[in-house]
């Protein structure tokens, strides 16, 4: 009776590890899926060459430059140097690239002591003053440098009181 029930439970055992094992085998063979940036299963789409890539730096002075230009018509540089007494990195630079309708994009940029600019036909502007602002910021700017030229010292309401002593 024992020997009955110890190959049942063998059988059951058996069958067990059968199916697991059906079960984990993979429903696909072949290369594996592409992966993106380390992410199983996401698609990376076509390899983009690297048509120039160069880079010098940062030197013991903290000079450095590069560039790089893609297949695709993708391109950045940049350089930048210390300057400053406290060796704060002045730099400057762009890129460029073309959008899928075919139009450029082009932006330059300059970080320095005076903060980041960046320049492109690409930003958005302010739409134009009105003709009344202007000719108001002209009345503003020349009587600015009327005062100016007439005025010494400054001088105050008190000053232009004139009281008779007796």
């Amino acid at each position: 009776m024992f020997s009955v029930l110890y190959d049942m439970i063998i059988s059951q055992i058996l069958v067990c590890a059968l199916v697991a094992v059906v079960t984990a085998a993979p429903d696909h063979y072949g290369p594996p899926p592409a992966r993106f940036y380390g992410i199983p299963g996401a698609y990376s789409g076509p390899v983009i060459p690297i048509l120039k890539d160069e880079r010098e730096g940062p030197d013991a002075s903290g000079v450095y430059s590069f560039e790089f230009e893609t297949g695709n018509g993708i391109k950045r540089e940049e350089q930048g140097a210390p300057r400053g007494p406290s060796g704060a990195v002045a730099m400057q630079g762009g890129w460029s690239f073309t959008f899928p309708d075919g139009s450029p994009a082009d932006v330059t940029f300059v970080a320095d002591d005076a903060g980041y600019r960046v320049e492109s036909d690409l930003l958005p502007t302010p739409p134009p003053l009105p003709a009344h602002a202007i000719a108001q910021i002209e009345k503003a700017r020349r009587e600015d440098a009327a005062a100016a030229a007439l005025s010494g010292p400054l001088l105050c309401p008190s000053d232009y009181l004139w009281i008779p002593l007796r």
